[in-house]
């Protein structure tokens, strides 16, 4: 059949003007650089540099403001990830540390947080001891490990299948070094453990090792931080600064890895819209 034959059938020339008519009439109403299909980052800071819990409570409720920033899996509970980044509640692990009979030392308790394994009990073993060797090796001490409690009635089914075991390990400053060569070890040994890990084949992550900042993220939308993480409702946990992700997965599959950006300087260089708040 012949375009002839076909009735009202559209030339290559009519398609071709109808399309620059359009354009014409669609000229200004149209901005691409108002595309936004990037993850939501933002920062809270208190301004005068004190702790307090307004700027965690601010972090929360920003990172919730910003749901709509993230993708949510058909279960309609599981998400690409979203998560927290504040200073270590240096009084909250202290009472911790007290309850188990043991006394911090004087200085700041440094916190792993971790994702180990959740069903192999012979690889979390394993993960624990590659991160006390670590740990030791430098010289530092071990208060012990923290089941960090969770909710997991709020998240969805396929970010519960993958959920790793979420422990946190404290660490005490032994050799009694500043909080600029305390931190700075504990970098080392985050590359030690990381490289230990992948030597021994074993599904080890760290969020976070740090006597300054602590990381609680995970694949639940926005709305349910601290549904599934209750630790962030203690009024204990006070910071001068909460950096606040909720992660739209465009070039790789959603994870707990991946859900939370782990190092401030990743989230400067992110290409992703960056807000700023002050609070004090």
């Amino acid at each position: 059949m012949t375009m002839e034959q076909v009735p009202n059938m559209e030339s290559g020339a009519e398609f071709l003007n109808a399309w620059d008519a359009n354009v014409t009439a669609l000229d200004g109403l149209y901005d691409p650089a108002d595309e936004r299909d990037s993850c939501g980052v933002g920062l809270i800071a208190a301004l005068d540099g004190q702790r307090r819990r307004e700027v965690v409570e601010a972090g929360i409720a920003a990172l919730k403001a910003i749901w709509h920033r993230g993708a949510v899996d058909a279960d309609g509970k599981t998400g690409d990830g979203a998560g927290i980044h504040v200073e270590i509640p240096q009084a909250f692990f202290a009472d911790a540390i007290r309850r188990t009979g043991d006394s911090p030392d004087k200085g700041p308790i440094a916190v792993g947080q971790v994702f180990l394994p959740k069903t192999d009990m012979s690889a979390q073993e394993q993960c624990r001891q590659i991160i006390e060797t670590e740990i030791l090796a430098l010289g530092y001490g071990i208060y012990g490990w923290r089941q960090v409690p969770i909710d997991t009635a709020c998240i969805g089914e396929k970010a519960n299948a993958t959920r790793p075991e979420i422990e946190q390990i404290l660490i005490r400053n032994l050799p009694c070094r500043d909080e600029e060569t305390f931190e700075r070890d504990l970098y080392v040994i985050r590359r030690r453990i990381e490289k230990a890990a992948i030597a021994a084949q074993v599904d080890l992550y760290i969020c976070s090792l740090s006597c300054r900042s602590l990381i609680y993220k995970g694949m639940f939308l926005a709305e349910h931080l601290t549904e599934f993480y209750p630790d962030l409702l203690d009024e204990r946990f006070i910071s001068r600064f909460a950096i606040y992700h909720q992660r739209y997965s465009t070039n790789t599959f959603p994870t707990w890895k991946l859900a939370q950006l782990s190092a401030v300087w990743r989230i400067m260089v992110k290409s992703t819209p960056f807000r700023a708040t002050s609070t004090g």
